[in-house]
């Protein structure tokens, strides 16, 4: 990259940084596994989307889905109710991370390099796949380069990161970006990881006949 584009973005208050789908697809199609010392969960009293089931998580809380794994000290887990009006019933729609600090990773899709992120707080979308970052916020992509900033939104399907703050100096972002090296040749198990879900055959239309020809 010239200087004098780096020094444009890194002169800017708010910063988008397209990752160019680096994360890895098939995260978004595994079951969403979570561990901890000790779990209270409460359910909706009025199995409405505005009143979602809550599960709060303590003690080295550890969630997983494919190749996302998150830590933290803390976590309130939001559960759409299974019998609400509403597409998301059953599902977790928001899950909440706190620690000293926590922390996120994910691999790059194809050439399977982790990105990890620590911050005070993770506020994840397992719908939107997007993860709000915020307080110290420390984002290494491996052989990419590395962030530092107070907020960050970071989508775990398409791995496109935005930051920063037009109308504050709070807001200001550092980069670190490594020179372009030759790329890897993509994985060819996925990295390890189980593969998205393979799509359902289509069904026959009413009345057809299988076999062979009569």
């Amino acid at each position: 990259m010239a200087a004098n584009k780096l020094a444009m973005l890194c002169g800017l208050a708010a910063l988008a940084i397209a990752a160019n789908a680096f994360a890895l697809k098939s995260d978004r199609d595994q079951q969403m596994l979570v561990d901890a010392n000790a779990a209270k969960s409460v359910e909706s009293k009025t199995e409405t989307a505005t009143d979602p089931d809550l599960t709060d998580l303590d003690g080295n809380v550890v969630m997983t889905q494919g190749s996302i794994k998150i830590r933290g000290d803390h976590a309130t887990i939001y559960r759409m109710p299974k019998n609400a009006k509403n597409e998301n019933a059953g599902k977790v729609v928001r899950a909440v991370i706190t620690g000293k600090q926590a922390r996120m990773q994910q691999v790059h899709d194809g050439d399977c390099g982790l990105m990890t992120t620590n911050a005070n707080k993770i506020d994840y979308n397992p719908i939107t796949y997007v993860a709000e970052l915020s307080g110290g916020v420390v984002v290494d992509q491996a052989g990419r380069g590395e962030f530092h900033g107070e907020h960050m939104l970071y989508n775990t399907d398409t791995g496109d990161m935005e930051s920063g703050d037009k109308s504050s100096p709070a807001g200001r972002v550092h980069l670190v970006m490594e020179p372009k090296t030759d790329k890897p040749a993509p994985s060819a198990n996925n990295c390890g990881f189980p593969a998205s879900a393979a799509p359902k055959p289509a069904a026959k239309p009413a009345g057809t006949k299988s076999g062979g020809a009569h």
